[in-house]
């Protein structure tokens, strides 16, 4: 078995992110810590599938199944699952959280998305509540990861930044309020368990399903 270095060379026809290879670590921490040993996970909006190459490599326990809407990003998720060369880590799905249709059968003992919720529509959101919510089992956690806005916390200059860049590109995206992300976790029977802070001024928030 061959875990794949966040650092290393993309493979050919794989895409790679600066970013990725500078928050898999402190990620992989929280997963470590947090994780079930065992079971099913699905990452949703899987991007270049860097992650979901060095996740599956640290976690072996656990069956990671990466996916995205995106078929250029499915071609370089399938390109870094290749060369990693991992029994746990399945091929990349079409999932769209806006269509369940698209949603896996069966119940997940994990959900990991990662800087998703503010490069999306408000419904890609509720999309990912609903698909977490009827999915994963009893006890199951949804992991977020990414920039958030909370009431109180003033925002950093690079959040302000980020989020004005990305509202430009589409109104719809931005960043979202840490609340109302969890109050619509809770109307799909998910609770909010930990808030992490992260470097980069980023946070994870693990929920679990009641």
């Amino acid at each position: 078995m061959q875990t794949m270095d966040p650092l290393a060379a993309a493979p050919r026809g794989a895409l790679a992110s600066p970013a990725v290879a500078r928050n898999t670590g402190p990620i992989l921490e929280v997963l470590r810590a947090h994780m079930p040993a065992r079971g099913r996970v699905m990452e949703i909006a899987a991007g270049s599938g860097e992650h979901a190459a060095a996740f599956a490599g640290a976690l072996p326990g656990l069956d990671w199944t990466p996916s995205d809407p995106s078929a250029e990003a499915r071609a370089s998720i399938a390109a870094w699952a290749a060369a990693a060369s991992l029994p746990n880590l399945s091929p990349p799905l079409a999932l769209d959280v806006l269509d369940a249709a698209t949603w896996p059968a069966g119940l997940l003992q994990a959900v990991v998305c990662i800087n998703m919720i503010h490069i999306s529509p408000w419904a890609a959101t509720e999309g990912l509540m609903a698909l977490a919510g009827s999915r994963l089992a009893v006890g199951g956690l949804l992991v977020l990861y990414g920039p958030y806005r909370e009431a109180g916390v003033p925002l950093a200059a690079s959040n302000a930044a980020f989020d004005e860049s990305l509202k430009s590109r589409d109104p719809a995206w931005g960043l979202r309020d840490r609340v109302a992300a969890a109050a619509a976790e809770k109307a799909e029977g998910l609770a909010l368990t930990r808030r992490i802070g992260m470097p980069a001024n980023n946070l994870m928030l693990l929920f679990r399903r009641v």
